[in-house]
């Protein structure tokens, strides 16, 4: 893990912020959501709220991450789930009575979310600090099989998928669309927010 200096720390805070409103704008848009939200969501119908969920599925990611690339389990990966966690929850909260009926909006609000999903994802791993446990797996299936990235995340993604179908989670067009958009998308803007991040270093 390298050290957590200032502007390190602020790009792992804001990136873990956006992605947490991206996630909880997907969801608002009620047009399907990320395969990984879904099942988060799916499960919360069962008991406790997503973000609790969010925390429980990350513990088990990363033990599997951990079996993936042969090393420990990645203890501070659970400062990252605590805060998406939470975050998630605390979004939710402030958009409770956000719940848009226009499809064109619907749209709008999606397409927001998918966009700052993949922007938070880019952004907070500039800190080189612990990835959320998804994003690890999706470094881990890269490292362990030598893929693409943003195969490697697609790959994830379908995983997700179908857990997601079997806890009855909200699966729509959303959910296609985030399966095999996020990882090029994510593919394009890494790059070019690590050229950004190395001119403030």
């Amino acid at each position: 893990m390298s050290s957590l200096n200032l502007p390190r720390a602020l790009m792992y805070i804001i990136g873990l912020i956006i992605l947490s409103l991206g996630v909880t704008l997907t969801i608002k848009s009620d047009m399907g959501i990320g395969a990984w939200d879904a099942l988060n969501v799916g499960l919360s119908t069962i008991m406790f709220t997503v973000g609790t969920w969010v925390i429980l599925v990350g513990i088990i990611l990363i033990i599997i991450n951990s079996i993936l690339l042969k090393h420990k389990p990645d203890l501070y990966a659970l400062i990252t789930i605590f805060v998406v966690g939470f975050g998630v929850d605390f979004w939710l909260i402030v958009f409770k009575n956000f719940n848009p009926q226009n499809f064109g909006l619907k749209i709008l609000i999606f397409s927001l979310g998918m966009f700052l999903l993949a922007l938070g994802i880019s952004v907070y791993l500039q800190a080189k600090f612990a990835p959320v446990p998804i994003d690890n797996l999706m470094i881990a299936i890269h490292t362990r099989f030598g893929v693409r990235m943003s195969v490697a995340k697609t790959i994830g993604e379908l995983i997700a998928l179908t857990f997601a179908l079997i806890f009855k989670g909200p699966i729509g067009i959303g959910t296609i669309l985030v399966t095999f958009l996020i990882g090029p998308i994510i593919h394009v803007l890494h790059p070019r927010i690590e050229k950004i991040f190395a001119r403030y270093q």
